[in-house]
C-alpha cells in the first residue's frame, strides 16, 4: 500500500528518507559512495528540523510502511521554498516526485504562498527535468547557498 504522510522531521521514517537523500547528494558530490561522517556533515550543513508546523512541511511517500520519497517546503509569506525532493532509485519513474511536489504546492498555496522557488545543483539533471515538467522556470540566483548552481521559480 502507498500513502503520502506529513511527518515531523524527528519521525524515524523522515530521518531514514532524508539520510538516503543526503547519502545520494554527498556521493554524487564526491564521485564515490559517501562515508557516514560525510552524510552526517551534509545533514548539519542542510538542516531540515524547521519543516514542520508554522515554518514548513515534510511530505513522505510510504510503501508498506517504509519511506520511499520525500518533498519539503518552507513557508515565508508569499514565497515558499521547495526542498528535500527525493525518490529512492528503485521507485523512480513512477511519478512519486511529481505527486509530492504537487502536494507540497497545494500546502504552500493553503499557507498563503503565491510563488514556490528552489535551488539545486547543476549535476542533478533528473531534478531539472522534474521541475521543468511541472512548470518551474529557471530564474536568476536568489540566494548564495554554497551548493546552489541553478534556481527555479513557479507562480502558483
Amino acid at each position: 500500500m502507498f500513502t503520502i504522510e506529513a511527518l515531523t522531521p524527528r519521525a524515524p521514517s523522515a530521518h531514514v528518507i532524508i539520510r538516503s537523500y543526503m547519502f545520494e547528494l554527498a556521493s554524487r558530490h564526491y564521485g564515490r559512495p559517501a562515508t557516514p561522517a560525510e552524510v552526517d556533515q551534509a545533514l548539519r550543513d542542510e538542516p531540515y528540523d524547521d519543516l514542520t508546523g508554522a515554518t514548513g512541511v515534510l511530505l513522505v511517500a510510504m510503501h508498506d510502511g517504509e519511506p520511499i520519497a520525500c518533498a519539503g517546503a518552507r513557508f515565508g509569506g508569499a514565497i515558499a521554498e521547495l526542498t528535500k525532493v527525493f525518490t529512492l532509485p528503485e521507485y523512480r519513474g513512477q511519478g512519486w516526485g511529481k505527486r509530492l511536489v504537487r502536494e507540497a504546492e497545494d500546502v504552500c498555496r493553503a499557507r498563503g504562498a503565491h510563488t514556490v522557488r528552489l535551488d539545486t545543483r547543476r549535476d542533478l539533471v533528473e531534478a531539472h527535468a522534474l521541475y521543468e515538467s511541472l512548470g518551474f522556470t529557471r530564474v536568476e540566483a536568489f540566494n548564495d547557498d554554497a551548493y546552489a548552481e541553478v534556481w527555479y521559480s513557479k507562480f502558483l
